[in-house]
């Protein structure tokens, strides 16, 4: 073994610019081995609290800061880090990190590591935790971190020998962005942080693990089965997900949906890879999808599930969802796969590497193309187009949230765009439109509160994009105290609050199902003053009560030089439509316009595609099989 570099050579080495040599141990603290860890992973942004037990872990990033390796980002709370490292994650595709201290510290950071895990993003999560000794002895803010994470989690440590820090962390570094992404928690007691080991580099992608290998090839028979259905189908339908996006598939999804003339519906999560101004294009489909999304899955012969779950708000009614159509389900974790329904045709891989190689074999097989035999299903959907639009209500006095969203969507086209939940994200699903990674939202979980501080991750990891925050009333107060983060490092993020005095979303279901019962959902009595809470913070506040106010403020928002909290004031009381109820089809949506009249009113008999019945020209449904015509 070489000599060791001695203590007071081991700040010098960290400040250099060159990787120090990996077989070459330093005698070096575990908080030094984690922060020279993370250099060496790439990382430049760490979002994080400090507190007494991960102190020594922020005395050695202070050194790191001091040299300019990296940033630490001072939240106001730490559940505003994990959110945070989310947004990062989500708008780059690295892994995001961040750090809060034992107790409680650690628990702020469970709704953002459950908002991660349910999303499939990459993060390191590192927690500090009390010393060896104390641990289990209900020491002074102990909590079970790694007990607590262990559902919400991909993978998790507790460091229990500061020689295993540079492993543990290329290991973490490893799981959380291979195979389904999602988050890694990394536990560190206090004493680890403190006492000395003889520290061996581990650099990226040198990692070996046992028993950890993701499929990433498609099997290659599955592959030609897939094909097959493809060729065959004349109502196919693409169905993408997110796992599309963490693939980075974007190109591969346009090219197999162009070659074969294939519609595209996304979920909320696959929002972006596929370009919304396309012909192809149906939009979001589910609970609140487009009309035409979801006849077209309702009506389809054959659905191509692209790194898509069939979760609950895309399916409604699970057996009633494409019932009429095999199934190709492509994704890289075989759990989902026939989890919520069986298909025809399972391939487990990577997303990208799969239709790579579908397309490859398509090319090299010579087959004649079929894409003209989908000619009659894009006419029908694009019927159902026009019949049924997403509408923007115009009222006399007052502006509806949707005139909001498309007039900010119409002045920045490629800001990349957060959001909280409820009424305002539905409404920003259906009318903006955005490229791959620049639509940022808890969809899983569904969280309150994430908008805000996921934009300032994305923002950091961006300066020079244009990033928006889309919020509501109620979940901008979940996590306003980040303005102070916003203001100290004047991170340029514009938020726009669709402020209608309610948790929109609950009110509209106690509206609807409830017998208008609305308990606990009005929030107007004691919501601040948005502007001047804007202002006590150091930050440009805007409020736009009119419709003539509206693109100015818009404008004025976009122009200013630092961050903007715009509270647009809108119609209380309007509903988000279409809306699948919990348990229908989703061909059962309320809230569709009237279909639009026509000139012209064919009087030649209409033939049912789905079962080849001839209906009589005033059917809107086939009497013999149900389905719309």
């Amino acid at each position: 073994m070489r000599k060791a570099l001695p203590i007071s050579l081991q700040n010098a080495a960290l400040t250099q610019k060159t990787p120090l040599p990996a077989p070459t141990p330093i005698r070096a603290t575990g908080a030094f081995a984690l922060i020279d860890s993370l250099r060496r992973h790439g990382v430049k942004h760490i979002f994080g609290y400090p507190g007494g037990a991960i102190l020594p872990i922020y005395d050695e990033l202070y050194r790191a800061e001091s040299a300019g390796f990296l940033q630490h980002i001072l939240v106001r709370h730490e559940q505003g880090a994990a959110h945070a490292a989310d947004g990062y994650a989500r708008a780059t595709g690295k892994v995001g990190v961040c750090f809060g201290t034992s107790g409680p510290g650690a628990t702020n950071l469970v709704t953002g590591i459950a908002t991660a895990q349910m999303d499939s993003i990459p993060m390191i999560v590192i927690t500090g935790q009390v010393s060896r000794a104390a641990i289990g002895s209900d020491a002074f803010q102990e909590t079970d971190i790694y007990g607590i994470t262990l559902p919400i989690v991909k993978h998790s440590y507790v460091v229990r020998d500061p020689a295993d820090m540079a492993r543990i962390v290329a290991e973490a570094f490893h799981i959380a962005s291979t195979g389904r992404p999602g988050p890694v928690l990394i536990d560190v007691p206090k004493d680890v942080g403190l006492e000395t080991c003889d520290y061996v580099p581990v650099e990226p992608g040198t990692v070996k693990l046992p028993g950890y290998k993701p499929t990433v090839k498609g099997n290659p028979r599955q592959i030609i089965q897939a094909l097959k259905l493809i060729r065959e189908a004349e109502r196919p339908l693409l169905y993408v997900g997110g796992g599309a996006i963490a693939s980075g598939a974007h190109a591969e999804v346009t090219e197999l949906a162009e070659r074969y003339n294939i519609p595209v519906t996304t979920t909320l999560m696959g929002l972006g890879v596929f370009d919304e101004h396309h012909p192809l294009s149906l939009g979001m489909l589910g609970m609140h999808g487009t009309a035409y999304a979801n006849f077209a899955v309702t009506e389809c012969d054959l659905l191509i599930a692209v790194g898509a779950r069939f979760d609950d708000r895309v399916t409604g009614k699970l057996d009633e969802f494409a019932s009429r159509a095999k199934v190709i389900h492509i994704d890289i974790d075989p759990a989902e796969v026939g989890k919520n329904r069986i298909p025809d045709v399972p391939i487990v891989g990577d997303v990208r590497h799969v239709l790579l190689d579908l397309l490859q074999r398509d090319s090299e097989d010579g087959q004649p193309s079929t894409s003209g035999q989908t000619q009659d299903w894009l006419q029908r959907i694009e019927r159902w187009r026009r019949d049924y639009p997403l509408v923007v209500p115009s009222y006399p006095d007052c502006i509806s949230p949707q005139e909001v969203i498309v007039e900010i969507g119409r002045q920045a086209p490629h800001a990349f765009y957060t959001t909280d939940v409820g009424q305002h994200q539905m409404w920003a699903a259906q009318f903006l439109t955005m490229g791959p990674r620049r639509w940022i939202s808890s969809s899983g979980l569904g969280t309150m509160g994430y908008g805000l501080p996921a934009a300032m991750g994305a923002k950091m990891a961006l300066p020079q994009e244009e990033v928006i925050c889309i919020s509501g009333d109620a979940s901008f107060q979940m996590n306003f105290q980040e303005l102070g983060t916003l203001a100290q490092y004047d991170i340029n993020v514009k938020t726009v609050i669709i402020n209608n005095g309610w948790q929109g979303m609950v009110r509209q279901w106690q509206q609807a199902f409830y017998e208008e019962r609305y308990s606990s959902s009005n929030m107007q009595t004691g919501m601040p003053d948005f502007v001047k809470l804007a202002d006590a913070f150091g930050i440009k506040g805007m409020v736009v009560r009119t419709r003539d106010e509206l693109q100015a403020a818009i404008a004025e928002m976009l122009a200013h030089p630092g961050p903007v909290v715009v509270d647009a004031q809108v119609k209380r009381d309007e509903n988000c439509y279409p809306m699948v109820a919990p348990g229908k089809s989703n061909a059962q949506m309320v809230g569709l316009p009237k279909p639009v009249e026509q000139e012209f009113v064919s009087t030649e008999p209409i033939t049912c595609i789905t079962c080849g019945t001839e209906n009589a020209p005033g059917n809107k449904f086939c009497p013999e099989c149900g389905a719309k015509l």
